[in-house]
């Protein structure tokens, strides 16, 4: 499957980024930082091989997002007018960034932005009870701020903000959003520790109900052996999933890779999921497993049964997936 047309960026280098991804293929980069070349040596776990990595956080960011309808009756988040998505774009910022989003609801219906993992204060909770919603065509800016690791003032560990987190709507259909998420109002977060090291394509994978992205069967993703791919991956709505990758493991950690041989996170292959979940991955493409279409899917039998699939193109430098067919 080819990539969308955000494709058509050039790659660039980490600056506090701001990304997004659709809903069937990782997008390019998106705004505020300058573009790379895209001859850049491929991303390794060695400062000799141009790994690229986090810089340090404590910037004020700003940025624009619109809530608009879309087709089949689905609402969705974007950067630019007309351009929404679901997921919604992919927002990427440092421990100490604060974050200043300037939000117009072009729907019909009261929207609002809600974050998970963040700090706000009541004014930007997203919510009717804290009176932080948008009417229809309305403007409000929401405010998100990180921290560092740091001590309390009791002397105790403070952890940072770094993780995989998600954000979405909170008074579409209810007053806890459930119209809003079912409709597509969510995208993912992610806040980065100082020194991560960087992915080349970043892939949003959402498990909404019996649904991937809120389509009935699984988008799938190309990308090129040796690639260095991460995987933000969200649940929502009733159900609890577990998600899967074939050919491929992963350290179950806040952000990035394993530190060295010292790091305590797990390797894994399949995680547990329920509802407002999110975690996140990175993998190098095909490591170990070769070029092929290698299956990501919830393993809960029925659930994959019923469409909960789709593939993981890891293709050899000339571009061919060896064995697929374009089905699944």
């Amino acid at each position: 499957m080819s990539e969308t047309s955000g494709s058509s960026l050039a790659r660039r280098s980490f600056s506090r980024r701001l990304l997004a991804t659709s809903a069937a293929a990782a997008l390019g980069p998106a705004v505020l930082a300058p573009p790379a070349s895209a001859s850049a040596p491929s991303a390794a776990p060695s400062a000799a091989a141009g790994v690229r990595r986090a810089g340090p956080g404590g910037e004020v960011r700003h940025m624009k997002l619109y809530a608009q309808k879309l087709a089949d009756d689905q609402i969705g988040y974007g950067l630019e007018k007309g351009k929404a998505t679901v997921p919604g774009p992919l927002i990427e910022l440092t421990e100490g960034d604060t974050l200043h989003i300037e939000f117009e609801n072009t729907t019909d219906t009261t929207v609002s932005l809600h974050p998970h993992g963040v700090d706000y204060d009541r004014a930007n909770d997203g919510t009717k009870m804290n009176d932080s919603v948008v009417e229809p065509g309305g403007t409000r800016t929401y405010t998100w701020r990180t921290h560092a690791p740091g001590k309390r003032k009791d002397g105790t560990y403070r952890p940072g903000s770094a993780g995989y987190w998600h954000y979405h709507d909170h008074i579409v259909g209810t007053e806890h959003g459930t119209g809003g998420i079912r409709a597509g109002l969510y995208g993912p977060l992610v806040v980065r520790r100082e020194g991560d090291i960087l992915p080349e394509k970043q892939i949003t994978i959402v498990f909404n109900d019996m649904t991937i992205n809120n389509q009935a069967k699984g988008p799938d993703f190309k990308m090129t052996v040796g690639d260095r791919v991460e995987i933000i991956m969200i649940t929502h709505g009733e159900y609890y999933h577990t998600f899967h990758v074939h050919g491929h493991r992963w350290a179950d950690n806040r952000t990035g890779l394993l530190e060295g041989p010292g790091d305590p996170s797990r390797i894994i292959d399949n995680k547990i999921t329920g509802p407002a979940d999110s975690f996140g991955f990175q993998i190098v493409a095909g490591e170990e497993a070769g070029a092929g279409a290698w299956m990501y899917h919830c393993h809960v039998q029925s659930h994959s049964d019923m469409g909960m699939a789709g593939l993981l193109l890891v293709a050899k430098p000339d571009g061919t997936v060896p064995g697929h067919d374009g089905h699944h």
